[in-house]
């Protein structure tokens, strides 16, 4: 019977129990060995068609991440040249599309430092009833979409109005202000209203959902009061008539009409 429980057919299972945390790097380099070394066993077997699986929640955890490693550098290249054309379009500057995704990685880092601080390390398991465990494959990769989706979304709002403000005064101090002026509340209401919900998370009793959602919370939170409302302003202001440089072939020609009238 104990035989039969683990042979189906011409299909055989062999079942290991690794030691310690299946989501751990050793538990990661049993299964790379094992699938790595398989040809020595199935060139021992009398089968042709022999062939080694190796299955479990090890395999998978080592699967995901090696899927996330190889589509990663990819859909990160896409992210970042579409934002950086499409704030180049709106505020018709090289520097600012670049300032912006590197405020949107600083808080996104951020967040994932806090996530390891509190849901890895254990710090706040007792307040958030929970235990330390290392953090899902799948969450910084979910995180990271939806939190540089949010904050671009207020980035280019902040931005229109602050290039606005430079198209009508040409003073770049004036104009840093008065676009967070004018944008100020609108940014920090939406922001604490998704603080709320996200964190609203925290409360679940499933550990993904309460990392996704507290995650999420503090990414926003960072993001809203110390890059958006410090650090953003901040090095505008530092970097002047800068921020609006444009190389001479990118920017749109005047027509003769328009020439004309401007004379």
């Amino acid at each position: 019977m104990i035989r039969d429980s683990f042979t189906n057919g011409d299909v055989t299972y062999i079942v290991l129990n690794l030691a310690g945390e299946q989501t751990s790097v050793a538990s990661r380099n049993v299964v790379e060995d094992i699938r790595d070394d398989r040809h020595i066993l199935t060139d021992q077997l009398s089968g042709q068609n022999d062939y080694l699986a190796v299955a479990g929640f090890a395999a998978y955890n080592a699967d995901t991440l090696n899927s996330i490693a190889e589509n990663l550098p990819t859909a990160l290249a896409f992210i970042f040249i579409a934002t950086s054309i499409l704030i180049f379009i709106q505020v018709r500057s090289v520097i600012i599309p670049i300032k912006a995704i590197i405020m949107n990685i600083l808080s996104v880092s951020a967040s994932f430092g806090m996530l390891v601080w509190v849901f890895q390390w254990g710090y706040g398991d007792v307040l958030l009833n929970f235990t330390a465990q290392p953090i899902d494959a799948g969450n910084p990769v979910i995180m990271f979409c939806i939190v540089f989706g949010l904050s671009m979304d207020y980035e280019v709002l902040m931005l229109s109005r602050i290039h606005e403000e430079w198209e009508r005064t040409g003073d770049n101090t004036l104009a840093v202000a008065n676009g967070l002026q004018k944008t100020g509340g609108l940014i920090t209401g939406a922001a604490a209203i998704m603080v709320v919900v996200f964190g609203s998370f925290g409360l679940s009793s499933v550990i993904i959902l309460k990392q996704i959602g507290l995650g999420l919370a503090l990414a926003i939170l960072i993001d809203a009061t110390l890059i958006r409302a410090l650090v953003v302003p901040a090095t505008m202001r530092l970097m002047g008539k800068w921020n609006w440089w444009t190389p001479s072939f990118l920017m749109p020609r005047k027509n003769n009409k328009e020439v004309t009238e401007s004379e």
